[in-house]
């Protein structure tokens, strides 16, 4: 893969998607990590600060999910690799969950990505 693709990683605050971006970011590689609160990112961008940034994206909010890939087509010209990552699990049997929490799961892990997922594959194209 060449070292100009430019990544675009969903939920990477902690976890799976800080670690891959850490990784590509290491490996070269241009990377758009975004989180709820990018401060937290700020350290690789400090560390990688050409091929780094942090980017506000919360993906259960659809004119952020637009803004987030705007900023980072704007930044490096292009997407080449979505990392569709930001979600999380709720632990319990499911008739323990509030309707609340149970929608707002769904509209992370399931709506939020697509909205991810529509907005991004255009420019790939």
């Amino acid at each position: 893969m060449s070292k100009e693709k430019v990544w675009f990683i969903t939920g990477s605050s902690t976890g799976f998607g800080r670690e891959l971006a850490e990784e590509a970011l290491a490996q070269g590689y241009k990377v758009v990590a975004t989180a709820r609160k990018p401060e937290v990112l700020w350290d690789l961008v400090e560390k990688f600060p050409e091929t780094a940034r942090a980017v506000k994206l919360d993906v259960t909010k659809p004119d952020e999910v637009r803004a987030a890939i705007a900023e980072a087509v704007q930044e490096f010209g292009k997407i080449d690799v979505l990392v569709n990552n930001a979600g999380y699990g709720l632990i319990g049997a499911i008739e323990e969950a509030t309707d609340a929490q149970f929608r707002h799961q769904f509209e992370t892990n399931v709506f939020g990505a697509g909205d991810v997922m529509r907005a991004v594959l255009p420019q790939m194209r």
